[in-house]
């Protein structure tokens, strides 16, 4: 009742949205109050956009949490969260937002809850500057499930930037003792999978998606299974996705088509970015690296992560995590390099 407000500076670090999504992700599991304020100053737009304000909506409805401040626009906002309900849930973003962060912030809590969650949210599923479906799906939750989370994810309808509409479903089981992480080597590449994508658009794109995959890559590497994927969806797009199986762990790379993008320039930037990965001898992608921290904080025992890049985003959620558990967080490298990250709860 009497507890301190934790006060965070949503400005700090890389000043985005993640800095308030973790931040109500970690008082839903500790159960502690904060205040936000800065939210998204260093963005062009700042304070809460419909994504923000619908995560904020969605943690306090999963929390039974008491808000002020959830306009849009606000840059100040204070979270005083309840007692966690597991139960169906059903979120509309309302605009392209990103259904996958929506789902991070409050599948922890949900998690690490007596009961079964089933959530639907509809909004943007593939979508810039965000983990897209077939990402979380296939990278991030496989990991999850590694350490411990039960869980089982759905795309019902594709959504893509500017339209939105798409859909998916997760239905999210308690999870007992989370297992720590030790991974500071990948081992021998053993082959490289992925999906090329099309909504509502022409197969020969998916087409020349792989075709410049298996042109750049076929030569080197072990290729198996490229799969041409037809996504249901209310709106056009393309995909691309190439996960790397390595003997000890996997990295995943993906990137979208626009208007006026070539296929073979789709491809090109999913390649380049693994080839740059495979160069750096890290067991783990930057994006997993960050999106592990906080599962990882909760751990039976400490972790070790070798990952490709030292990112802002890494080390700001470093800095939110510090201000609602004793937990030891080193990170170990330059910013844009690669570098070694340590967390143990313990401390």
């Amino acid at each position: 009742m009497h507890d301190p407000m934790i006060t965070i500076d949503g400005a700090q670090g890389e000043g985005g949205g993640q800095v308030l999504r973790s931040a109500l992700t970690l008082s839903l599991v500790t159960g502690k109050k904060f205040e936000i304020t800065n939210i998204r100053a260093r963005r062009s737009r700042p304070g809460l956009r419909p994504q923000h304000l619908k995560a904020v909506e969605a943690a306090a409805a999963i929390g039974r949490a008491s808000v002020e401040g959830a306009n849009l626009g606000s840059t100040s906002l204070v979270f005083m969260p309840g007692t966690i309900q597991p139960g169906h849930y059903q979120i509309d973003i309302g605009t392209a937002g990103s259904t996958s962060l929506i789902l991070q912030t409050i599948f922890l809590p949900l998690s690490l809850n007596r009961g079964l969650s089933k959530v639907m949210i509809t909004g943007g599923t593939h979508v810039p500057m965000s983990p897209c479906y077939h990402y979380i799906d296939q990278q991030w939750l496989a990991f999850m499930r590694q350490i411990g989370f039960d869980a089982q994810l759905i795309l019902l309808l594709a959504g893509f930037y500017p339209q939105g509409g798409g859909r998916l479903a997760a239905e999210i089981h308690p999870c007992g003792a989370i297992k720590p992480l030790q991974l500071t080597e990948r081992g021998g590449l053993e082959q490289i999978r992925g999906i090329s994508a099309v909504a509502n658009l022409d197969r020969k794109i998916a087409e020349r998606q792989r075709d410049q995959i298996l042109r750049r890559l076929g030569d080197h590497y072990r290729l198996n299974d490229i799969r041409i994927v037809h996504l249901p969806s209310h709106s056009k797009g393309t995909m691309l996705l190439l996960v790397a199986e390595f003997e000890y762990s996997q990295c995943c790379y993906f990137a979208l088509g626009e208007l006026g993008k070539p296929a073979e320039r789709v491809a090109d930037e999913v390649v380049d970015s693994l080839l740059t990965f495979l160069e750096t001898g890290a067991a783990l992608d930057q994006y997993l690296a960050d999106q592990l921290l906080l599962p990882l904080a909760f751990a039976d025992g400490p972790s070790v992560l070798r990952t490709s890049k030292i990112t802002n985003h890494l080390i700001t959620n470093a800095q939110v995590l510090r201000a609602f558990l004793p937990v030891s967080v080193e990170i170990s490298g330059e910013i844009g390099q690669p570098g070694t990250v340590r967390i143990d709860p313990s401390q």
